[in-house]
């Protein structure tokens, strides 16, 4: 059985400043931790030394997270060191490594705050998504227990479902008559464990949706140049065929707290501006049930032969 959401995302404190965790193989894509549980990891990190090591500055809140992905992560014992960077009145900043044996993988600053005790000038700036969001599930209560009402359905039938585990740990529900814009995904999320998301559960919302790159390969080229995963379903020698898009760099902006029972669900918009050269962003707002924005994140990642992921690691491999 695959572990939960918590339980793969659970750390272990070692010392004052210094804490493990376990990846687990059913929350990877291919051999590699899927990004968005090392960054909810990261984020429970923060939490857990932020509730312990540095409790006197009441700050549980981490609003900013800047992430780098240096190396390829593996299932097994993570290792992650923390160093207080600035401690402040209003926010302090921690620095996280995260190491496996012996190599330095990930790279983290993550700021703290009291996002209940904030106060200050507010505006209202009159921003509103483009194009309009899609009109919302009317029920999530009967979208949770069906799967599917007269606007969403969930995602079934993924591509490659025992590379890409981690992407079955939870359900997407997309527009029924198709998405906005070909550059646009709309999803609202939920765990296929049925537990809420917590706040350390948005690290893991900002970095999972449907990949759109195959359906606009299929549009925009001519069947001789298509990906390989849309190409071929395997080599000459029978290995499997399938593209990974590892993160570089991970930026998440937190903007709302959530309950602290957490939520069932939130509603996910993910959208690129460029693809080019196999490198491509991803802008990611993430919105709570009532509409509200609860978060922003930006990606840098790269399309790459899934047989990267898989290949024998070198004791000073680069991610790359």
């Amino acid at each position: 059985m695959a572990p939960t959401f918590a339980e793969a995302t659970a750390v272990k404190a070692t010392g004052s400043h210094t804490y493990t965790a376990h990846f687990s193989p059913e929350w990877c894509i291919g051999s590699v931790p899927h990004g968005g549980i090392v960054t909810a990891t990261i984020l429970r990190v923060a939490a857990t030394h932020f509730s312990t090591t540095l409790s006197k500055q009441n700050q549980p809140h981490t609003i900013t997270l800047h992430a780098e992905f240096l190396r390829r992560t593996r299932s097994g014992l993570a290792n992650f060191t923390v160093k207080d960077v600035k401690l402040g009145r209003q926010t302090s900043t921690i620095h996280i490594s995260l190491a496996q044996d012996g190599r330095e993988e990930v790279v983290v600053y993550v700021t703290n705050a009291n996002i209940a005790a904030e106060s200050g000038l507010t505006l209202q700036t009159g921003w509103t998504p483009s194009p309009p969001l899609p009109t919302p599930p009317t029920d999530l209560a009967k979208l949770a227990a069906d799967g599917e009402d007269a606007n969403w359905v969930v995602l079934k039938d993924l591509p490659h479902p025992d590379l890409r585990k981690a992407v079955s740990r939870v359900l997407m529900h997309v527009r029924r008559g198709g998405q906005v814009a070909p550059n646009v995904v709309d999803e609202w999320v939920r765990l296929e464990s049925g537990e809420r998301f917590s706040m350390e559960g948005i690290g893991f919302v900002a970095d999972v949706w449907p990949q759109m790159i195959d359906g606009l390969a299929r549009q925009q080229r001519p069947p001789q140049q298509k990906a390989p995963e849309i190409a071929k379903k395997q080599t000459d020698d029978g290995e499997k065929i399938w593209l990974w898009y590892p993160t570089l760099v991970l930026n998440l902006d937190i903007k709302k707290m959530l309950p602290p029972e957490g939520v069932e669900w939130l509603h996910v918009r993910v959208y690129p501006k460029q693809i080019k050269n196999g490198r491509f962003d991803y802008e990611v707002v993430i919105f709570d049930q009532t509409g509200d924005i609860v978060a922003l994140s930006h990606h840098v990642a790269m399309v790459l032969d899934g047989r990267r992921n898989t290949g024998v690691r070198g004791a000073r491999e680069s991610k790359m």
